[in-house]
């Protein structure tokens, strides 16, 4: 197929879908994805399969949900071997096998394989600093082919430092303390306050305030306290973090999205460089968000918008149409990327996959049919995210059963389960959830 796009896929790692300037975030300045958001589509609606890192990037990978191979969480010791079935089917062999030159930098973290495995040449492992110059350096390169490249950044990851720095106390924390002298640098780095800013003026002038929904959801689900005791750390700092200490979180989570977003900006000045800007498609995401004190909760792996609602953004200067930003339709990045990708490339997606193509979105065009709902997954249940709805269904404990109104409770601070007002909501949610997972996922709804 003659003229066929370069695709560049940059992934940061941890960023929520609020952390862009272009989102509306009035504390932090990403010049770079605004400039992605400024030439593409935008897709508010967004969200990840699982909030946590392997079973998110495995999706990304493979187009599948994380529960095709029994993934909940990042504990991947029950898996002994990924099925070929599955690792052929991998983004990379894919392109490659349709005569793409196809290269991955950066943070992997994929369940019991390297990129490697599902088809890319891995360029590098640096997550940080090195990898834009390397990943310039391929775009940069004379070729016959069209590339496919995957940028994959570490940040704003390091923010996960803070609270286990604050609290460490058992040997996994201790460890994680211990290895991470560059994360732990680069967190410092983010804490610095602005010079010649004293304390009182920077948490008056500087310093985000706490969220409006800071304070615990009313009945929050039983099953996210049996999540806490894996890293104790976040119970502690929920219990014992000032104000203060939550809104540093806040400008640190701001300062490393800021760091990244420079990073994103030396590969995006080299497809400009290099002449390919309008021949190359990018797509930029992350993998899961971060709660950023709301709830009064860091770090992921929960149900809520802040750690399962994520960026999206489609972009190739001169076709999609610059400035755009849908609200409307439902978007999952871990089902519906590699879908869109071999649209653009001209490669038929996978079989069996149930994820959909965005191009004819980023593009402009209206779609006839739109998807009711989007499936997300985490360790202890399952939910479906509906236009106004959130749908939750946890394995066990009390107020195990939960429905969101996001039009009315933005904030997620009440579960409208036994409202009057929502009883044909709730009956047509478990429907849908029960159709979707089965059954053997939906025991005594409500128990």
């Amino acid at each position: 197929m003659k003229n066929r796009p370069n695709i560049l896929l940059i992934l940061t790692d941890q960023q929520s879908a609020t952390m862009m300037s272009c989102a509306g975030n009035e504390y932090l300045q990403t010049p770079a994805m605004d400039s992605l958001a400024a030439s593409g589509v935008r897709f508010e609606r967004a969200y990840c399969t699982n909030p946590v890192c392997v079973p998110s990037r495995f999706s990304l990978m493979t187009g599948l949900m994380p529960s095709a191979i029994a993934l909940r969480c990042n504990d991947t010791s029950h898996i002994e071997e990924i099925p070929a079935s599955v690792r052929t089917q991998g983004i990379g062999w894919l392109f490659r096998d349709a005569g793409y030159d196809v290269a991955y930098g950066g943070k992997g973290h994929l369940p019991q394989m390297g990129p490697e495995d599902i088809g890319f040449d891995h360029i590098t492992k640096d997550e940080r600093d090195d990898l834009p110059f390397v990943c310039s350096r391929y775009i940069k390169q004379s070729r016959q082919r069209p590339f496919f490249l995957v940028a994959s950044f570490i940040n704003p990851h390091d923010i996960c430092y803070m609270e286990v720095r604050d609290f460490a106390e058992t040997d996994v924390e201790k460890r994680c303390v211990e290895r991470g002298e560059v994360g732990l640098a680069t967190l410092d780095e983010a804490l610095r306050l602005p010079e010649s800013t004293s304390r009182d003026d920077f948490f008056k002038h500087y310093c985000p305030p706490l969220p409006s929904n800071f304070e615990p959801q009313q009945a929050e689900p039983e099953a996210l306290h049996t999540m806490m005791p894996q890293w104790p750390c976040r119970m502690k700092g929920r219990e014992r973090w000032t104000e203060e200490r939550w809104r540093l979180y806040r400008w640190a989570y701001c300062k490393l999205t800021e760091m990244v977003d420079t990073q994103i900006a030396r590969i995006c000045d080299a497809v400009h460089g290099s002449g390919k800007e309008e021949d190359t498609v990018v797509v930029f995401s992350s993998d899961h968000g971060d709660m950023d004190s709301s709830h009064r909760l860091v770090s992921k792996t929960v149900f809520y918008e802040e750690a399962t609602r994520v960026p999206f953004i489609v972009c190739q200067p001169g076709v999609t149409p610059g400035g755009t930003v849908n609200t409307s339709h439902l978007v999952s990045n871990g089902l519906d990327l590699i879908p869109t990708l071999c649209d653009y490339a001209g490669i038929e997606s996978p079989a069996g996959l149930e994820g959909m193509s965005l191009r004819p979105l980023a593009e402009g065009h209206h779609l006839e049919s739109r998807r009711s709902f989007i499936p997300v997954e985490n360790e202890c249940g399952r939910m479906i995210v509906t236009s106004r709805y959130k749908y939750m269904l946890h394995d066990s404990g009390e107020n195990r059963e939960q429905l969101i109104d996001l039009q009315e409770d933005p904030g997620e601070m009440r579960n409208a389960v036994n409202d009057s007002l929502h009883v044909e909501a709730l009956r047509e949610h478990r429907r849908i959830f029960h159709n979707y997972f089965g059954s053997e996922h939906a025991d005594e709804p409500g128990q």
